[in-house]
């Protein structure tokens, strides 16, 4: 009995990890080209790409770095704050289903966009609020829907997130990506990341991907 039990949990197993290969698999075949981007930094790039792999419209989202000065930097000079990066995510959307402004609305709503380089327990230049615009259609979206959640006063402080001109974004390291989707027990997962999932999910329904 113990035996069969081991056999089919070694099954299921191996099930969760084919189908995580085949998901990652597509999501390496998109053309990128085809589509519009947008890079984002609000804290741990964990929480950021799995929130936006939710989204209806959206492609394909990248974990990565953007914002320094250091060519190729690793996730560990990263999260000395010396490099100058954010941890951010590049995130291929179709224009048609899916709009700047809108991702602007889920980005601003889905972290604290009031402390100045960190998320909850997670502190450093690293993880401050950015959003690298990539022509100047997007700065000046930005740059407007910023000023109006400022004038609306959604929060007690003021905005503080950089808004800058994209310029190089490097792709994290392969265990970076899909995190959330192939960590979903991780405790920084469970504790962190679920409830907001769980809160976004229920905050932009007509939004979410059909599954």
């Amino acid at each position: 009995m113990k035996y069969a039990i081991i056999v089919l949990l070694i099954f299921l197993f191996g099930c969760a990890i084919n189908r995580n290969n085949i998901a990652q698999t597509e999501e390496d075949k998109v053309d990128t080209s085809k589509y519009s981007a947008a890079t984002f930094g609000s804290g741990c790039f964990w929480c950021t790409e799995a929130i936006f792999e939710l989204v209806k419209g959206v492609v394909k989202v990248e974990s990565g770095y953007s914002g320094g000065s250091v060519p190729n930097p690793t996730y560990e000079a990263v999260c000395t704050g010396l490099t100058g990066h954010a941890e951010v995510v590049q995130v291929y959307y179709d224009s048609n289903i899916i709009s700047y402004p809108q991702l602007l609305e889920i980005f601003w709503k889905t972290h604290d966009p009031t402390t100045l380089n960190r998320q909850g327990a997670d502190v450093g230049t690293q993880y401050r609020s950015v959003i690298f615009y990539h022509d100047d259609e997007q700065k000046k979206l930005a740059e407007e829907y910023k000023k109006k959640l400022d004038e609306a006063k959604i929060w007690d402080d003021p905005i503080v997130t950089e808004i800058s001109q994209f310029k190089k974004f490097y792709k994290a390291e392969d265990y970076h990506q899909n995190y959330y989707a192939n960590n979903p027990y991780q405790g920084y997962c469970s504790f962190v990341i679920t409830p907001k999932i769980e809160k976004f999910k229920k905050v932009f329904a007509e939004k979410l991907k059909e599954r």
